[in-house]
């Protein structure tokens, strides 16, 4: 790989679309990449990401001026987009006052204390750090409403970024000025962006079979029927030990999920029976699915590859991702007539707003509309 070259594409990363940042080890490359919002490193794909509602071409064109960015792996949705591309709308703000950092590094020490995750620290600090750039000489502490909203207008909205930047960045803001900073701030006007309403993607029962039934490998088969069998995110797969399955109970103890939170999925004799079979190939250790060496967790990037390969083989087209397990799972039980509260339970869901989601896909309830085409005589 050219040392000055900078390769994009796209792929799967803890269960989210996102975009690959790959380039020769550099040590101003890897400044310039940090300095892209949302960047994170992956050791297990040993390449720099972007969540792909975050990611923004011209934000990354202008931080790799002077460099050989490859966006062929992303498509003509891209090369649409590079034609469209205007440097002169891509700014960067200055780094934070002095007195600004103080106030950056209290919030640092709170959001640590409260034990947010690693993740969340990263990208809230961030937010205000960039902030704290757009106000240049201002003082944290004596921003106005109205300094939000021209940060939001020119420098979100302007600059294309996704809805999620600007809902992520509200909460920071909030959180920020609500727990660490007294100002002039009206901190419940600050408004979010409106909610999108984006559907799960859903796979017929017939689509899971052919999937699932594609492995050949015994600890392939087992971790994608797991998914499924239980709704699980690719984590809770990967964090599972020997001893969270719970045979005489017929219950998957998942530990510490999204939000800290522990829950109970029931296992059907089914299930215990293929991971009974399972384990006795295997014999895992630490890890219920563990890599190539003893006592070392399965890779994030691995589970995604056994799934790709999986649905090659069933011949299938479109661009599934493992958390598409978990969409059915849900789906197919809300088809089966499970009432709504247990399938929130079952997801760990702490919103039912957030489980209700998944009546907007069911195929029993749409089945049951008739259109008015169908009465034409045509």
């Amino acid at each position: 790989m050219d040392n000055k070259k900078i390769i994009l594409s796209p792929g799967h990363h803890r269960d989210n679309d996102v975009i690959f940042i790959r380039f020769q080890k550099n040590p101003e490359l890897i400044s310039k990449v940090k300095s892209i919002y949302g960047t994170r490193w992956s050791q297990s794909n040993r390449a720099w990401y972007v969540n792909k509602d975050d990611f923004n071409l011209g934000t990354v064109f202008s931080t790799f001026k002077g460099h050989w960015v490859d966006y062929d792996a992303l498509g003509e949705g891209a090369s649409k987009e590079v034609k469209k591309y205007n440097p002169k709308k891509i700014t960067k703000a200055p780094p934070p006052t002095t007195s600004n950092k103080v106030l950056i590094g209290k919030y640092l020490q709170w959001l640590s204390h409260k034990r947010y995750s690693s993740n969340t620290i990263k990208a809230y600090i961030e937010m205000i750090k960039v902030f704290a750039g757009h106000i240049g000489d201002k003082d944290l502490d004596k921003v106005t409403n109205l300094d939000v909203m021209n940060f939001i207008n020119t420098k979100v909205i302007a600059q294309g970024y996704s809805f999620t930047y600007q809902n992520q960045l509200v909460s920071s803001l909030k959180l920020f000025y609500r727990e660490v900073v007294n100002s002039e701030i009206e901190i419940d006007k600050i408004q979010r962006p409106r909610q999108e309403h984006k559907l799960p993607n859903v796979l017929s029962k017939e689509e899971v079979k052919q999937i699932l039934s594609s492995p050949k490998n015994i600890k392939h088969k087992t971790m994608l029927c797991l998914m499924y069998a239980c709704g699980l995110r690719r984590r809770e797969l990967l964090m599972l030990k020997p001893t969270d399955v719970n045979s005489s109970r017929k219950a998957l103890t998942i530990r510490n999920s999204k939000g800290r939170k522990d829950r109970l999925v029931p296992l059907s004799d089914k299930t215990i029976s293929m991971l009974r079979e399972y384990y006795k190939v295997y014999k895992p250790k630490v890890w219920l699915f563990e890599g190539q060496k003893e006592g070392q967790r399965y890779s994030e990037a691995s589970v995604a590859k056994v799934l790709k390969t999986a649905v090659q083989a069933a011949g299938i087209q479109r661009p599934i991702t493992l958390h598409w397990l978990r969409h059915s799972y849900a789906t197919h039980l809300l088809e089966a007539g499970t009432d709504l509260r247990y399938i929130q339970e079952l997801l760990g869901h702490k919103s039912s707003r957030t489980t209700e989601i998944y009546t907007h896909v069911s195929s029993n309830s749409l089945q049951k509309i008739k259109s008015p085409f169908d009465d034409l005589d045509i």
